[in-house]
């Protein structure tokens, strides 16, 4: 009996230590995907790896054109229970590659609404509004992201291109450096340094 109720006090630490582990593995398959290294990315993501880490795969796989890979791991995140927002998360992202913007920012706004405090449901929901080019919408998803996990890089990095496309070049600067300051080896360096070049020699 003690043993039982030993094992049953240790499950919450145990629980909390997978989780632990899971947002290592993110950090790290995050930290690849910043560096443009997405086959490692795709090849690191198993059938049981953290939500975060599929939607990664996902996102890298659409990176390397790979369209149909990218439809199954949205649709491997679709197959959680709809009280969970990943389930949301992926339907928008089959859905949008499918073209359905509209039922995307739907689904999107779903996840929003099951996990608030969920940085990937507000990057999800930039890149729908992006989508439709609701430039000020989609600005004001990213920040929201880079809000709630200031360390994810290309919440800064769609976040500075959106307010770019709203008129704000002042937020679009703050996003950029933050962007350049956490992914120095991201392919989009070129592009943003050229973009804040531009936009300072005005």
């Amino acid at each position: 009996m003690r043993t039982l109720a030993f094992a049953f006090l240790l499950t919450p630490a145990l629980a909390l230590a997978l989780s632990e582990v899971e947002g290592q593995d993110a950090a790290e398959v995050r930290r690849m995907f910043e560096a443009g290294r997405f086959q490692q990315v795709v090849e690191s993501a198993s059938g049981d790896a953290a939500p975060a880490v599929i939607y990664t795969a996902a996102q890298s796989h659409q990176k390397l054109g790979a369209t149909g890979e990218a439809r199954a791991a949205y649709e491997q995140l679709a197959t959680r229970g709809e009280d969970d927002p990943w389930h949301f998360i992926g339907l928008s992202g089959r859905q949008l590659l499918d073209g359905n913007a509209g039922a995307a920012l739907e689904s999107t706004r779903r996840a929003v609404a099951l996990g608030p405090g969920l940085g990937d449901a507000h990057f999800q929901l930039g890149l729908v509004q992006a989508k439709r080019e609701d430039w000020r919408a989609a600005a004001e998803a990213f920040d929201r992201a880079a809000d709630l996990n200031p360390a994810v890089a290309y919440a800064h990095y769609y976040g500075g291109l959106m307010h770019y496309r709203a008129g704000r070049p002042d937020r679009m600067a703050i996003h950029f450096e933050q962007f350049l300051k956490l992914a120095p080896e991201a392919p989009e360096r070129p592009e943003v340094l050229q973009i804040m070049k531009t936009v300072r020699g005005r």
